[in-house]
């Protein structure tokens, strides 16, 4: 099953985010929107480089997941080669964001079926 085909996924970028946020708050002035949105994505960045997790409830929750080193292959050579450990940010979506996805969604599917 794929999605709706009504619908084309668009990419929303920080900056319309914030054109959107201040859209629908006429009293605030855009760059204090900016200050803002920008003030939470630090926040959030800070907070996982620390180690720490950050829940918001009913959107969801990020954390870091830590990958050990291994063992890789070059694609092109099929030589060995090793692969350092990392640090990667994982997001978990809450229940309510899941629920609200698959609610839209099977509203547009059972339409189209």
């Amino acid at each position: 099953m794929g999605f709706p085909s009504s619908r084309v996924p668009v990419s929303m970028i920080k900056s319309e985010l914030v054109q959107r946020i201040a859209e629908h708050n006429p009293h605030l002035y855009q760059r204090d929107v900016e200050n803002i949105v920008n003030a939470i994505l630090e926040e959030i960045v800070a907070a996982l480089a620390r180690g720490d997790r950050v829940e918001l409830r009913g959107f969801g929750a990020f954390s870091v997941k830590h990958r050990p080193a291994r063992a890789g292959r070059n694609p092109r050579t099929g030589e060995h080669v090793p692969v350092d450990q990392k640090s990667v940010p994982f997001f978990k979506t809450g229940k309510e964001m899941r629920e609200r996805l698959n609610r839209d969604y099977g509203a547009a599917g059972e339409a189209g079926a």
